[in-house]
């Protein structure tokens, strides 16, 4: 069985106190349920800022290509012309958008962002015709429109 890694990294200063502040508004503004989430947003964000610092140093079209489209199928970059400056502007707050829990908040599917992830968690939210069990999960563009929340059975 293959093993399980973990998918962030702790804080290197454990008591700062803006970025406590900071995890903190997030948390309240997202309804997240634990700093965790916050950590993987901000390893995802590394990954790909890291990967557009490389594309900077030694330029490669293919490559290039590839993270953009990821990035747009995912809903992260908006614009069709995008450029590597665009992907190391990115925010933690742009891959917290584009969770499940937050869209059904934002599309009004939900009375608050702790309603929401209740009602994912509970199995009331699908995706086309696919219960999505998970919060966190990041909903591609095209699956967008199809975020429907069912309240009977």
């Amino acid at each position: 069985m293959k093993r399980q890694r973990k998918k962030y990294e702790t804080p290197k200063k454990p008591w700062d106190k803006q970025r406590i502040e900071r995890e903190k508004k997030l948390l309240k503004e997202y309804g997240l349920r634990r700093k965790r989430e916050i950590w993987r947003a901000e390893a995802l964000l590394r990954k790909y800022r890291r990967i557009a610092r490389e594309l900077n140093a030694r330029p490669d079209e293919e490559r290039e290509k590839q993270l953009f489209a990821k990035l747009k199928k995912l809903g992260i970059l908006a614009s069709e012309n995008a450029t590597l400056d665009d992907v190391l502007s990115l925010t933690v707050e742009s891959f917290l958008e584009r969770r499940l829990q937050t869209l059904v908040y934002r599309k009004g599917l939900a009375n608050t962002p702790k309603h929401a992830r209740q009602l994912i968690v509970h199995g009331k939210v699908f995706i086309g015709d696919r219960k999505v069990p998970f919060p966190s999960y990041l909903v591609p563009v095209d699956e967008e429109g199809k975020i429907r929340v069912v309240t009977e059975g």
